[in-house]
């Protein structure tokens, strides 16, 4: 099954439902940089690619909306490495 993800801007979060499970990628906006802080995933979804589908979709809002991302949450640090076509979103490192 697909996730249904969509954009929780008062939750500061992208969020995934699948059946009566709910996953999320958290983020904090800073002016145009979007820190990537957090992505659950419950244990029955895990090993579904709820994340990545969370985190791609994550990606993808914030080259539409022309930000940046500073990721302070493994996983989408792995997901960003894994992802070559991503790095270009990354935030200049101070």
């Amino acid at each position: 099954m697909e996730p249904d993800i969509h954009h929780d801007p008062a939750r500061q979060a992208f969020v995934a439902k699948v059946g009566d499970a709910t996953a999320l990628c958290a983020y904090r906006r800073q002016g145009d940089t979007l820190v990537l802080h957090h992505t659950e995933v419950p244990a029955a979804l895990q090993g579904r690619g709820v994340a990545a589908a969370l985190v791609h979709a994550t990606l993808a809002w914030a080259r539409a909306e022309g930000l940046v991302v500073r990721p302070t949450c493994s996983y989408v640090a792995a997901y960003i490495r894994r992802h070559p076509q991503t790095q270009d979103l990354l935030a200049p490192r101070h």
